[in-house]
């Protein structure tokens, strides 16, 4: 008897003990594992990952996750050949599908290791934004500020992705500092459970903060609470079912789903025969049929084309599709795979069916007799482009139908048919089409691609989600957003406004907001290690007044000759100054010479400026002082400095603010 698979519940190993469902191999039919979640106790698994899962992740900092997302890629990376392909082929997947779904899910893990590190500080608090002065005295500000939930995620995963799909939602959560309970698809659950025992076995992730359902989810919605959030990629039907459970309603949990989607490609009217970009769009829909057999929420199942191209569209299209080879993915040649199981194969005869109502076949259609859940590319034209059933009826496989359309309008108005898609893409080189179709179909979209010759070779193409942009889409495609870089970390957090004096707000957040105490000890700041530099501390600079000599001579060293530095006359005129003034650089570099300290010591190297503002102008004989004060820092975990931010104020002799800028500096962490 072929295995079951196991759950991993509270720290331990759990297997099912009743005979549960065979999972069958998608080409042959042969029985791969069995899966079962009978006897186990969800509703502790909750209460385990709060209570240790929490904890646990609370203990570190965003940087401390985020690098240990960095070494749990580098460990699953190794595994990919001997352990997850193999798997990934029994589900009817190339070796280039097993590639998309395995080192596309280890690919979201650098990323977000990546990302966490350079952009959230090395604290469990980040802010959502500057300060927000709440009083004319500076008394009272407020700060939105992001901080981990004391819930858990559930990710409820579709059968297609059984590692990206995984991977993609746990990669920001745990960064969030959210514990996780895994329930992927029965159907694929094989190669996500495989991921998932060397995801423990590396001993990388804190216990409790990842546990995985293998079969049922039995009573877990009924045990969910307002600091729990669920994440779903399946149907728009089933996504409405767990939407409306009376507990997620009762509680308010936080739901996602990325649903159905029925997405669309247009293939530009300035687009013709034999030219790169019709070249483009036939490989880009060829490539959507094929990659993943078509079990792609971002495939593109509606080809929308002007209707004096339809024929040489389906001409090419049906001499790129001759040559697909079908069969079992391990076998010498094979170009596409089966369908995940038997009864997605069924699915997708039934939805073509359906579809055949008002589209004819126009190439493939007919399954072939056999074990395998084998399915030709199959590609549909609508008799009626505004046929309802064209856009909400999804045949989740190789099947796209072509669409033709009369003008740029009307191609807005066929893709706003679909109801909200997660991905669409328009082939063209007119910046005018360009501009009216993405504004056009831009609110039913998650997410729209260019594409022509000049981004042809450097494109991630029209169905290939990325970690940096938002995942998702309104409408029939759930209305969900996942990855997007940190805002997929801030959607498992909690947003909160907090109010108060100054020096109570900067504790909370991490770093300096203006008017909380300056701190000084009588070091320079430029003399203290990175340890040593307190949130705070500050340096107030001698004076210097300003002389028409300076503005000069500025000038003729930088060229810039502007006539409200070198023209009395014309400043004069100019409403804004009335006189000569002093370049805004001119004051940046001043302020440098008042406030750096010279010698070499723990401030390496300046980086930037952030935010700089010219407030009031400055003439000569104005006399400037520099305040500079630390406003956040962070340490490189891997690296032997840090980063410190300095808010700086230059003001003039009257105490009015003439610039204000952050400085960037890396910092030395101390040798002892």
């Amino acid at each position: 008897m072929v295995r079951m698979l196991r759950s991993y519940a509270a720290g331990a190993w759990y297997e099912s003990s009743d005979a549960g469902v065979e999972l069958p191999d998608a080409s042959t039919g042969q029985p791969v594992a069995r899966i079962s979640s009978t006897g186990l106790d969800v509703a502790g698994m909750l209460e385990y990952a709060r209570r240790v899962g929490g904890s646990a992740l609370a203990d570190l900092t965003f940087t401390q996750r985020a690098a240990i997302l960095k070494q749990l890629a580098l460990y699953l990376n190794e595994r990919r050949e001997d352990r997850y392909y193999p798997l990934s082929a029994c589900t009817g997947a190339t070796r280039f599908d097993s590639m998309f779904d395995v080192d596309g899910g280890i690919g979201v893990l650098f990323a977000y290791s990546s990302r966490g590190r350079r952009e959230l500080p090395d604290d469990v608090v980040f802010c959502d934004g500057p300060p927000e002065i709440q009083s004319k005295d500076g008394t009272f500000v407020a700060q939105h500020i992001y901080t981990s939930r004391r819930g858990v995620g559930v990710f409820i995963d579709a059968f297609n992705f059984p590692v990206w799909g995984m991977l993609e939602k746990f990669a920001p959560a745990f960064i969030a500092g959210l514990p996780v309970i895994v329930k992927p698809a029965s159907a694929t659950a094989y190669v996500t459970e495989a991921v998932f025992a060397d995801m423990i076995e590396s001993g990388l992730l804190p216990e409790g903060s990842v546990q995985l359902i293998c079969g049922s989810v039995g009573d877990l919605f009924e045990n969910l609470t307002g600091q729990d959030a669920v994440a779903f990629t399946g149907s728009a039907d089933t996504a409405a079912r767990l939407r409306s459970h009376p507990t997620v309603l009762a509680n308010s949990v936080r739901f996602t789903a990325e649903a159905d989607s029925l997405n669309c490609s247009i293939l530009g009217p300035d687009v013709a025969p034999g030219s790169a970009e019709f070249d483009l769009y036939i490989r880009e829909i060829y490539r959507e049929m094929t990659v993943k057999a078509g079990q792609k929420c971002t495939a593109i199942r509606r080809a929308l084309v002007p209707t004096d191209r339809v024929d040489d569209v389906l001409a090419a299209l049906r001499e790129r599709l001759a040559k697909v080879v079908i069969g079992d993915p391990r076998a010498e040649g094979i170009t596409m795979g089966a369908l995940a199981s038997l009864a997605q194969r069924d699915e997708v005869q039934r939805a073509l069916k359906r579809l055949s109502d008002v589209a004819d076949v126009a190439i493939g259609g007919d399954p072939p007799d056999g074990t395998g859940a084998f399915f030709p590319p199959t590609v549909l034209l609508a008799r009626d482009p505004q046929a309802d059933v064209v856009h909400s009826v999804e045949a989740f496989g190789p099947v796209t139908t072509v669409i033709a359309y009369r003008d740029v309008p009307d191609a807005i108005r066929l893709a706003a048919l679909g109801g909200g898609s997660l991905a669409g893409s328009l082939v063209s080189r007119d910046p005018d089409v360009v501009r009216d179709v993405l504004r056009g179909v831009a609110p039913y979209h998650g997410r729209l691609l260019v594409l022509n010759g000049d981004d042809a070779k450097s494109s991630t193409g029209h169905g290939s989600p990325t970690p940096m942009l938002v995942h998702g889409g309104p409408g029939r495609a759930g209305g969900g957003e996942e990855l997007g870089g940190i805002r997929g970390v801030a959607h498992f957090m909690q947003r909160t406004a907090i109010q108060g004096p100054p020096e109570m707000v900067a504790a909370v957040a991490g770093r300096w907001v203006a008017g909380a105490p300056h701190l000084s000890d009588g070091v320079h700041p430029f003399r203290k290690y990175l340890e040593e530099l307190r949130i705070g501390d500050t340096l107030v600079t001698e004076p210097r007044t300003v002389t028409l000599e300076d503005i000069e001579r500025f000038a003729d060293l930088s060229g810039d000759h502007f006539y409200a530095h070198m023209d009395a006359e014309a400043a004069a005129a100019n409403p804004l100054f009335g006189a000569r003034v002093a370049h805004g650089y001119f004051l940046v570099s001043a302020a440098a010479g008042l406030f750096v300290d010279p010698d070499p010591g723990p401030v390496l190297a300046n980086y930037g400026l952030d935010n700089l503002r010219f407030l009031t102008p400055v003439y000569p004989g104005d006399t400037l002082t520099v305040t500079m004060t630390c406003k956040e820092k962070k340490a490189r975990q891997t690296e032997d400095y840090g980063e410190v931010r300095w808010d700086l104020q230059i003001a003039q002799q009257d105490g009015n603010t003439v610039a204000t800028y952050d400085v960037l500096t890396l910092v030395a962490k101390s040798p002892e």
